[in-house]
């Protein structure tokens, strides 16, 4: 069974930083894709990010390009999401997925956790 906890949501400002983890247990390195998602109030969940372990590949959202950065780390077994230049239409609650093919398709991913807030202020 995969289980993962996000960490390192909070408050910042417009134009500020945050950098999410996804720790992930039982987690097997060539196996699973992880993805970021969020969500925000009164809006579907919607794919942010999502890499392969294998080989690094990234898939983005148009509207985070740019800005947010997906990484692992060299165990296979963390994985970051780099967010600069938030904006206030980045506030939500994120979570991390492990799933198969390297989509944003909530679809294709089985193992979710729980979620970290992120808020940003103007």
């Amino acid at each position: 069974q995969v289980q993962l906890v996000e960490s390192g949501g909070g408050s910042v400002q417009a134009g500020g930083s945050l950098r999410l983890s996804c720790a992930a247990s039982a987690y097997t390195y060539n196996t699973y894709v992880v993805g970021w998602f969020r969500q925000a109030p009164g809006k579907e969940r919607e794919g942010v990010a999502s890499i392969w372990p294998v080989g690094g590949s990234t898939r983005y959202a148009d509207s985070v390009k740019g800005r947010f950065t997906i990484s692992q780390d060299s165990n296979g077994n963390m994985v970051y999401l780099q967010m600069t230049s938030l904006k206030p239409e980045d506030t939500a609650m994120y979570y991390c997925a492990a799933g198969n093919g390297l989509s944003l398709d909530l679809g294709r991913y089985t193992y979710w956790g729980q979620g970290t807030q992120v808020t940003v202020s103007s």
